[in-house]
C-alpha cells in the first residue's frame, strides 16, 4: 500500500489524468510560448525534457509543488485527438487549474484523514487495477494489427455467427373472442394495407388509444421483427410463439394468415408485413468484427494469464464457511452504487466540469 500522503495524490492525480485523457492534449503546443522551448515536443514524449526542465516549478500549492515534468506526463497520457481543447492560452491554464485544485482537494482530504477510510483505499486499489490493466492491453495488437489469416481461420471456422436467419415482420389484431375474430377474418384476408389499419384500430385489443399522426397506417399492429420457431437469433419476446409459427406459414407480403392462432388467452390475426430470407454474410462484411472480436479474446487471454502467475507468486485461500455465513442485508429501492464505484456520468463532473473518474478501459481499444 502507498503511503497516506502519496496514496491520496496518486488518487488525485489518476482521477484528474482520467478526465483530461477524454477532455484534452494540445496542451503542450501552446506551453512552448509560456514555459519552455522542449515543452511541444513533450505532448509525445517526456523524453526531450531535460532534467532541469522537467523540475522547473509551474505552481505551488501549500508545500507541494507541481513541476513541468508532472504537467508533461499528463499530457502523455491524453488521447491524442482531444489536444486541440487546449491550444489557447485560458485552456492552458485551465489545465494547471485543474491540478491544482486535485492538490488542494488532496491535501483536505488528507488533513480530514479521508485517506485513512476503507473507501479510500478501495478506490485506491481500483486504480491501481486500472492501470496494470491498461498498460497489459497497450502491449496488445489492435484490430488492423492482426494478420488476416488469422481472421480468415476464424471466419471459416464459425460460419454459423456470420449465417443470418430468415426474418419475418408480422403485424396481428389481438381480440378476447374466438368468434369475433373468425368473423372479421375474411375483412382482414381482403383487406389492403391501408384497410389493415383500419381494422386494427376498431378491433384490436392492443391498439394505441388514439392513431398516431406519423405511424403509417398500413402498420398498425406491427409487432416487430421474428426468426423462425426454433432459431435463438431474432426471437422476439413481443411475438407469441403460436403467432411465430403462424407467419412463416406466409408465402407473401401483406397476405393474412388463413386461420385464427390462440394464444396467452387472446386470439390473433396475423398478416406479414415484411421479410427477408437467410443469407450468409460474406468475409468483408464480417472482416471488421472478427478482428475486433479477436483483439478482445487476446485482451482476455493476457488478463487470465496474469492473474494465473499473481496467483502463483501471492497464494490465495478462500474460508468458504465464513463466506457461506454472509448475509446481506434486504435490497433497498435505490442502492447505493459499490464503493471504488464513480458516482459522476462519464464526462460530466457534479460541479459540470469537464472531468471524469477512472473506469477500466474498455477491451478492444
Amino acid at each position: 500500500m502507498l503511503g497516506s500522503r502519496s496514496a491520496v495524490r496518486w488518487v488525485g492525480r489518476s482521477w484528474l489524468v482520467a478526465s483530461l485523457t477524454l477532455g484534452a492534449l494540445g496542451v503542450m503546443s501552446g506551453c512552448k510560448q509560456e514555459t519552455s522551448p522542449s515543452a511541444t515536443d513533450a505532448a509525445g514524449s517526456t523524453g526531450p525534457l531535460t532534467p532541469e526542465q522537467a523540475a522547473k516549478v509551474l505552481a505551488k500549492v501549500g508545500d507541494r509543488t507541481i513541476t513541468l515534468g508532472e504537467y508533461a506526463e499528463t499530457l502523455e497520457r491524453m488521447d491524442p485527438f482531444e489536444r486541440l481543447r487546449y491550444q489557447s492560452p485560458e485552456r492552458r491554464k485551465q489545465l494547471l487549474d485543474e491540478m491544482i485544485q486535485v492538490e488542494l482537494l488532496a491535501q483536505e482530504a488528507e488533513r480530514r484523514g479521508l485517506h485513512r477510510t476503507p473507501e479510500t483505499e478501495e478506490r485506491i486499489r481500483i486504480v491501481l487495477r486500472n492501470e496494470v490493466l491498461a498498460r497489459l492491453r497497450r502491449d496488445i495488437p489492435g484490430p488492423e494489427s492482426i494478420p488476416e489469416a488469422e481472421v480468415r481461420k476464424y471466419y471459416e471456422a464459425h460460419r454459423d455467427e456470420f449465417r443470418e436467419p430468415a426474418r419475418r415482420r408480422v403485424a396481428v389484431i389481438s381480440l378476447a373472442d374466438r368468434a369475433a375474430a373468425t368473423r372479421l377474418l375474411p375483412k382482414a384476408r381482403e383487406a389492403t394495407p391501408m384497410q389493415w389499419g383500419k381494422l386494427v384500430h376498431e378491433h384490436s385489443l392492443d391498439r394505441p388509444p388514439a392513431p398516431s399522426p406519423t405511424a403509417p397506417l398500413e402498420l398498425a399492429g406491427d409487432l416487430g421483427i421474428v426468426s423462425a420457431p426454433g432459431v435463438t437469433r431474432g426471437a422476439n419476446e413481443r411475438i407469441p410463439e403460436p403467432v411465430r409459427a403462424a407467419v412463416f406459414k406466409i408465402e407473401k407480403v401483406g397476405q393474412v394468415h388463413s386461420e385464427v392462432v390462440e394464444a396467452g388467452g387472446k386470439h390473433y390475426l396475423v398478416r406479414l408485413i415484411g421479410k427477408t430470407d437467410a443469407r450468409d454474410r460474406p468475409y468483408a462484411e464480417a472482416e471488421r468484427s472478427i478482428r475486433v472480436t479477436l483483439v478482445q479474446e487476446k485482451i482476455r487471454a493476457a488478463e487470465q494469464r496474469l492473474e494465473a502467475e499473481l496467483r502463483k507468486k501471492h497464494p490465495v485461500t478462500v474460508d468458504d464457511e465464513a463466506l457461506a455465513k454472509v448475509r446481506l442485508p434486504e435490497a433497498s429501492a435505490a442502492p447505493p452504487a459499490p464503493s471504488g464505484t464513480p458516482t459522476a456520468p462519464s464526462g460530466e463532473r457534479p460541479d459540470g466540469s469537464s472531468g471524469v473518474l477512472p473506469t477500466a478501459p474498455s477491451a478492444g481499444n
